[in-house]
């Protein structure tokens, strides 16, 4: 455990002892995971401590809402349960199966982390963040979730709505390392799983972007912020920004093509136009050459492929 005086985040620090420290923070593990246990969300990830299905509902989870997930989560752990049965199919089978949850390079890391773990993890999901953050397209975020919900180790989750959470208790924008440490420190190392599942939806049920609900919140008399004044979580680190518009983007029109090539080979004259870019031939090919270099797409004989469909 990092020491706790002089960054614990709770309001009026100065001047306070260690011991009145301590006891801040182990009143607010009591109130939050007594409000954990009875308000948690029920969520088919949250039954499981199996490390692949974790990792599969974190990664699917990056920015994809929460309802669009659900069902897909469960077809994907009833299809392919481990590690060796994604290595089995072709990513082509995969990426068909993404289609709705966006960001299908997520689909392409995960079918290479399943490989990777399959080959040098003698197919279990590795236990350590030095290994979890090898994974292709594992950041920190990713490979600490996994170390908390799958092995339940007493590490902090830090994502856009606890940077939001611990900004607000603190009072004050948070830079990025400051944020993980205060997130690692607060964790209740007796119930590491309860505690961060119980921030995760304390943000999101009421501590949310516009309107949080201060009043009658579980840890509102540890809260620095309440509601008053200019919200500190703006601009904090690991809080997101307003994402660019997705119509006209280049997420739509790439998922477009994408969708397309789950029916079968589309002729490479025909992309631009159903990736409604026909006045926009430098783009489409720019976005073409993007999908072939991340593996989403081959090229043969003059048609485009999803991944590997004719493998």
């Amino acid at each position: 455990m990092l020491p706790l005086s002089g960054t614990f985040p709770m309001a009026k620090i100065s001047g306070r002892t260690e011991n009145e420290i301590v006891a801040d923070r182990e009143a607010l593990n009591q109130s939050l995971s007594l409000w954990a246990s009875e308000a948690l969300r029920d969520l088919p990830w949250r039954s499981t401590r199996d490390p692949w299905a974790v990792l599969v509902s974190e990664v699917m989870l990056q920015q994809t809402q929460v309802s669009r997930v659900e069902p897909k989560y469960l077809e994907f752990v009833e299809r392919w349960p481990s590690p060796q049965a994604l290595t089995k199919s072709n990513i082509s089978d995969l990426l068909k199966f993404w289609q709705g949850l966006g960001y299908p390079r997520r689909a392409r890391n995960l079918y290479d982390s399943a490989h990777r773990i399959v080959q040098i993890h003698d197919c279990k999901v590795p236990s350590t963040l030095e290994d979890l953050l090898l994974l292709p397209g594992v950041g920190p975020y990713t490979a600490r979730a996994v170390l908390v919900f799958a092995f339940e180790l007493a590490v902090g989750v830090l994502d856009t709505n606890v940077g939001r959470l611990l900004a607000r208790w603190s009072g004050r924008s948070l830079g990025p390392k400051e944020a993980q440490r205060i997130a690692d420190e607060l964790v209740d190392p007796e119930r590491p799983w309860l505690w961060n599942q119980g921030l995760f939806d304390l943000a999101a049920l009421r501590c949310s972007k516009r309107n949080p609900r201060c009043s009658g919140c579980p840890v509102e008399e540890l809260c620095s912020w309440r509601g008053v004044g200019d919200d500190p979580a703006t601009g904090s680190a690991a809080v997101s920004t307003i994402q660019a518009p997705f119509q006209g983007s280049d997420r739509q029109a790439r998922g477009r093509l994408l969708k397309a090539l789950t029916s079968g080979p589309v002729p490479a004259a025909q992309a631009a136009a159903i990736m409604e870019l026909q006045d926009e031939r430098a783009r489409a090919s720019r976005l073409i050459a993007d999908l072939q270099s991340e593996s989403l797409i081959t090229v043969r004989h003059e048609a485009l492929l999803l991944g590997d469909l004719l493998q």
